[in-house]
């Protein structure tokens, strides 16, 4: 039951570089289990715990399928972090990156490959389905480092997708030949099928993750590395080899400005804000000429439609012109302040993002070759980075100068078979060992010419010059090719010796081969939070239905308020004697038989409230005076201490002297007092807080009640 569960879910395709891996691994490609920061039992595990009851069997743990089970989620959990959705420190490239391209070495003819046929061969190397493959390819190349791409690849910058693979072509770029490719260097591992080859990870000797980026959730956790520019990470690479201190900050291909202020050196719990670059062009049009990362165009667009819907921003119309470079057009109504418009549009649009980066890659352990993930900060991935790209150098050299001794020795060889014509010693020879036994003993008297011993595989090399070679030997060409040899054993030596500046130029020649020209396109700059209720303008009209209690947006066929704000919030007052606030919208219910209702400051309240009440059904009337203070949004407070209370009078004040000094009140007719109409005294109440109760009026029901020269119910 659970092959057939694991195969269905194999079947989904995998997401490339910048997308959310989910599907569930083949069994030919199990990866051995490591312990990332996953949840720590499945369901199987639970199922140690409960205590057995009085006669029931114990379950088996040698049944087939138990152990399975046991592992599943740990073995999954693994598969997706290892091989799907985190990036390896030693290339910064997931799997499908790397077998794409592997696949595009293996290609290469210096011309384009259609992208349907890379896609096509890189099947034999990853078994998830075709559509991970060309997302993944068209990824990399609408970067163009590694990948030169030919033909519609879609527009990072207005969200467009690719033509179909059958239309567009691509192949490997010089900087990827040089920096990624070594066949001499590359660890090998069989493919999922065991039919072909591919490398554990490329051979690469820059920081390519910190170049392009990476984007991946995996089981349990995530990663996102934000991409820097190339010259930056050239700098900063020569600085550490040097021993210098140094600092990368992100730089993004859409612009924009940053504020860099807590980016925790892309660790997990920093945070950078990122805004599109704004300008005036006019006094009612302004232009958005680059683009916050990881928005683009179309999403910015909805977002400013969107905001102007809600009231949020008023804007006449919005044009796109956007081709190789951003240009949003924002059309503004006339008597709009363009100053203002901007800030409203960074603090409710998408022209301000903020990134939380979380810089997670797979590490090798260098004792148990486990690989597993790490969170580290990008300045540590670029030191390592730097540190195996000497390493990466250091072996090249050594494979290098093993080659050139390698052919000194056979070139010297060469000349002494054949200047001291030892080749015409094996004209009598009849037989294969008897040829062998000649040879060696002709060379016997010119060994110490030689800088290491001759094997019968150089004696058997040298039976294999051709008679037409021979005759056509130039002891000056040879001596020549030689010294050439000679010249370039000692130059690769004199490398190895000064292995750090050897590095150091590697990294000068990358620059300069490939950097010329590569300016930031992000400017960083401490970006202050704006206050969005400083900003937002008071373009809404709120009307109130008092009788059904409700509250709202632009209802121009019940009582209008005032003029307010899309953040604002309602207080109202109910006839039972209960206060709310809520936010304004377009329609939301308050409370039956509204009293009183007003926008409630953002400051805090500090008017003056009095109000005579009815304490319960049959109880008696109480005068209060009270200010509300703090309150919750969408709360139901009550004013009065008995449930089924009434207002009677209720006055709002600016100030506590304009206060109601005395009110008239006028009984119920079929109450049994005495006196029915008579005033009263408020001066003695004093000032309390929303939950008085207040001074006693009268025991009997109160008709009415007016200010003495004011007439209010």
């Amino acid at each position: 039951m659970a092959k057939k569960k694991s195969s269905k879910k194999s079947d989904q395709a995998e997401l490339p570089l910048d997308a959310t891996p989910a599907p569930e691994p083949k069994a030919e490609a199990k990866p051995a289990p490591v312990a990332p920061a996953v949840p720590a039992a499945g369901p199987a595990e639970a199922s140690d715990a409960p205590k057995r009851k009085k006669g029931q069997k114990v379950q088996d743990d040698k049944a087939p399928l138990a152990q399975s089970y046991r592992n599943w989620f740990l073995d999954y959990a693994s598969y997706v972090i290892l091989d799907r959705a985190v990036p390896h420190i030693d290339d910064g490239l997931k799997p499908v990156q790397r077998r794409v391209l592997h696949t595009l070495w293996d290609m290469d003819d210096g011309r384009f490959h259609k992208v349907a046929n890379i896609v096509g061969a890189t099947m034999k190397l990853h078994p998830h389905g075709d559509a991970s493959i060309g997302a993944a390819l068209v990824a990399i190349g609408q970067r163009a480092w590694l990948i030169e791409p030919q033909g519609n690849y879609g527009n990072m910058l207005t969200g467009d997708e690719a033509a179909a693979p059958r239309y567009i072509e691509a192949r490997l770029t010089n900087f990827a030949k040089d920096v990624l490719f070594n066949p001499k260097t590359t660890t090998w591992q069989l493919s999922y099928d065991g039919r072909n080859r591919e490398p554990i990870t490329l051979p690469a000797k820059f920081p390519v993750v910190l170049l392009e980026g990476a984007d991946g959730i995996a089981v349990g956790l995530s990663t996102k590395i934000l991409p820097h520019n190339f010259n930056d990470l050239c700098r900063a690479a020569i600085n550490h080899l040097q021993g210098k201190t140094f600092r990368i900050l992100p730089d993004f291909p859409t612009g924009g400005t940053a504020d860099f202020a807590e980016y925790n050196d892309g660790e997990r719990g920093g945070k950078v804000k990122v805004r599109a670059k704004i300008e005036e062009r006019s006094k009612y049009l302004l232009a958005i000429t680059e683009l916050p990362y990881g928005v683009t165009t179309e999403s910015l667009i909805e977002s400013i439609l969107a905001a102007n819907a809600k009231g949020k921003i008023k804007v006449k119309h919005v044009d796109d012109n956007t081709a190789d470079k951003v240009e949003i057009l924002v059309h503004l109504p006339q008597g709009s302040d363009p100053e203002q418009v901007i800030q409203q549009l960074y603090v409710f649009t998408s022209c301000q993002v903020q990134l939380n980066p979380a810089a997670c890659v797979i590490v090798r352990n260098a004792k148990t070759g486990d690989d597993k993930p790490q969170f580290l900060g990008v300045r540590d991935i670029l030191k390592a980075s730097v540190e195996a790209t000497r390493e990466l150098l250091k072996r090249e050299l050594e494979i290098k100068l093993g080659e050139l001794e390698q052919q000194w020795h056979w070139d010297s060889l060469e000349r002494i078979f054949i200047e001291e014509r030892i080749y015409r010693l094996i004209e009598k020879s009849k037989t294969w060992d008897s040829v062998l036994a000649e040879i060696r003993g002709g060379l016997k008297p010119f060994l110490k010419q030689l800088r290491r011993e001759v094997t019968d595989d150089d004696i058997v090399r040298l039976t294999e010059i051709r008679i037409k070679r021979i005759s056509a030997y130039n002891r000056f060409q040879a001596d020549e090719a030689i010294t050439k040899i000679e010249e370039g054993i000692k130059e690769t030596k004199a490398n190895l010796k000064r292995l750090t500046d050897y590095a150091i130029a590697w990294f000068e020649m990358l620059q300069e081969k490939y950097g010329k020209g590569l300016k930031r396109r992000t400017s960083y700059d401490e970006i202050e939070q704006i206050n969005a209720a400083e900003v937002v303008s008071a373009n809404q009209r709120l009307y109130v239905n008092r009788e059904d209690g409700f509250i709202g947006l632009n209802w121009r066929q019940h009582e209008f308020v005032q003029e307010c704000t899309i953040l604002d919030s309602v207080l109202t007052i109910m006839g039972d004697a209960s206060l709310k606030v809520s936010k304004v919208a377009d329609k939301t219910f308050m409370g039956l038989d509204i009293r009183h209702v007003a926008i409630w400051p953002k400051e805090g309240d500090t008017k003056f409230y009095t109000m005579i009440y009815r304490n319960g059904p049959e109880g008696k009337s109480y005068a209060k005076k009270f200010q509300i203070g703090g309150l919750s949004r969408d709360k139901l407070y009550p004013l009065a201490k008995a449930e089924g209370s009434r207002v009677v009078y209720f006055e709002v004040s600016d100030k506590e002297k304009d206060m109601p000094k005395t009110v008239h009140i006028s009984l119920d007719g079929r109450s049994g007092a005495r006196v029915r109409e008579f005033d009263f005294d408020l001066t003695p109440v004093p000032v309390s807080t929303r939950t008085s109760k207040g001074l006693t009026v009268t025991k009997w029901a109160i008709k009415e009640v007016k200010r003495n020269d004011l007439a209010l119910k």
